[in-house]
């Protein structure tokens, strides 16, 4: 049990990917969590289909990337809005993107975060929150129809588009409508051509078929300035006709999986921090499924999110600290909603959109276009305000190769505890006597770095630094250039800024 008189530290709404990662986030951190979800059981549904390099670089710096790659296939695929992106380059150990489908992700994560102890409440719907000085009151209503309250610290929405909790939370969502209606199942092929482009466009839409597995592939097809109710029901008919009107053909298409439908409605949450409510993954941002950013953005939210929100339940730092969350990724948020517009702009069907894809087309054989595009979508170039002028500050630290006295090899080793490191790569004495008052919360480590230079997205190559305090999210807190003294004073500010006071002696 969490905190006295409550029934968890954290209740989390929603037991998706966002919502399973930060609980596997939260119990490494000591924090005592409940997942309740409003179905019965997981339904099995395909849903989102891969992972972005940044999103296996988090999985990577908790040590359980494995189970994810053994269960998905790495494929060099990468688009925006169907025009090809070219993945090489990207500065990291995993540049290719991971086709997983979101039902073994969420497997996978529900496995690891029973293994850390988390208990998952299946048949329990939010109806009410209820705020008040110490905590929140989250009230269900279950399978039979019973009424069950929990309290708990804080309550962090992580339920989806819909979200029950944003909206009981009175936390505005503006955006933009949508304007066109997507189809989406996975289902048999039998008649697709083996020549088959993955996609196509026609003169009222376009159409796709990716390849799941064999004889199973994932159909979409676009209609648009066509919206219909988002309460009606998807079906087979409809995903067949849709085909037939846009391929003049429905490939013999035959026993789906799981049929679904989407728009391109744009909307973000007005505050990601109501008190004690935050929201998270999809309850926070909703946008056109393009370049496949939502489930990795969502991730990545959690990530952020879940050590601060640790800290400060465990009294460490004040409760200040979450407004940082907003502060961070509302402008990811933002962004992704913004290139998810340009590019359903691009996939209307036209001559002049047809004219604007060639010429955009055009401009993606360009290095510096290409490599801005496929780092904003996957993540890399992200960069928090942390205040510091170092080229690293605020960035993910790159995964470079380390020699250490205990064997670690590589930067993200260091991160399996999610706890924050200070990183000294100069022996310098100067630090021990720094981090001190933090010892309890942050570990310090000697190590030297076997790269000289270290690769910095829409930087370049840097030299190593001679230290760097590193955030349990794989960002950078503060950073020292070599060749000159640490500045510790400036250290000492980034430790009581992200990891509280010093504890006095």
């Amino acid at each position: 049990m969490g905190h006295t008189g409550m029934d968890a530290d954290v209740v989390i709404a929603g037991a998706g990917p966002t919502g399973l990662m930060l609980a596997c986030e939260l119990r490494l951190a000591g924090v005592d969590v409940v997942v309740v979800d409003r179905l019965a059981q997981r339904t099995g549904e395909s849903r989102a289909g891969g992972m972005h390099c940044r999103t296996l670089e988090v999985l990577d710096q908790r040590g359980v990337l494995g189970r994810f790659l053994a269960a998905g296939d790495l494929t060099p695929v990468g688009h925006f809005s169907g025009l090809m992106l070219d993945f090489d380059g990207l500065e990291t150990r995993h540049p290719l993107p991971l086709m997983i489908l979101q039902s073994a992700i969420e497997r996978l994560l529900e496995e690891w975060a029973a293994g850390l102890g988390t208990r998952v409440r299946w048949s329990s719907e939010v109806v009410g929150v209820r705020q008040d000085e110490d905590g929140v009151a989250v009230e269900l209503r279950t399978a039979d129809a019973a009424p069950v309250t929990l309290r708990a610290r804080y309550l962090v929405g992580c339920d989806g588009g819909r979200s029950t909790v944003r909206k009981l939370s009175g936390i505005a969502f503006p955006g933009t409508p949508a304007t066109m209606t997507a189809l989406i199942g996975d289902v048999e092929l039998p008649d697709l051509p083996e020549d088959y482009i993955w996609a196509r466009r026609c003169a009222t839409g376009d159409y796709s078929a990716i390849s799941l597995e064999p004889g199973w592939y994932r159909v979409i097809t676009s209609d648009h300035d066509q919206v219909v109710d988002r309460d009606e029901p998807a079906t087979f008919e409809q995903l067949r006709q849709s085909l037939i009107r846009l391929a003049g053909t429905d490939y013999g298409m035959r026993r789906p999986r799981w049929i679904s439908r989407f728009g391109d409605a744009a909307r973000q949450a007005a505050r990601y921090r109501a008190g004690r409510v935050l929201l998270a993954g999809d309850a926070a941002h909703i946008h056109f499924p393009a370049g496949g950013q939502g489930l990795n953005t969502g991730v990545q939210d959690a990530v952020n999110l879940g050590w601060k929100l640790a800290s400060v339940v465990r009294g460490q730092t004040p409760e200040s600290l979450l407004d940082t969350y907003h502060t961070e990724r509302h402008p990811v948020g933002e962004r992704v909603l913004q290139n998810t517009r340009a590019q359903a702009a691009l996939a209307r069907p036209g001559a002049q959109t047809d004219a604007l894809r060639d010429v955009f087309g055009s401009l993606l054989v360009l290095d510096d276009v290409n490599r801005r595009l496929r780092e904003m979508l996957t993540a890399l170039d992200i960069r928090y305000p942390v205040g510091d002028g170092h080229p690293l500050a605020g960035r993910r630290v790159p995964d470079a190769g380390l020699k250490a006295p205990d064997g670690t090899s590589r930067v993200y080793e260091l991160l399996h505890a999610a706890r924050p490191v200070l990183l000294d790569l100069h022996g310098s004495p100067e630090l021990v006597t720094a981090v001190e008052g933090w010892a309890d919360r942050v570990d310090l480590v000697e190590a030297r770095s076997e790269d000289e230079q270290w690769a910095v997205p829409s930087r370049g190559e840097i030299p190593a630094p001679a230290a760097v305090l590193i955030r349990p999210d794989g960002h950078v807190a503060w950073a020292a250039a070599t060749g000159r003294a640490p500045d510790t004073s400036a250290l000492r500010t980034a430790l009581t800024t992200w990891f509280g006071p010093a504890r006095q002696s």
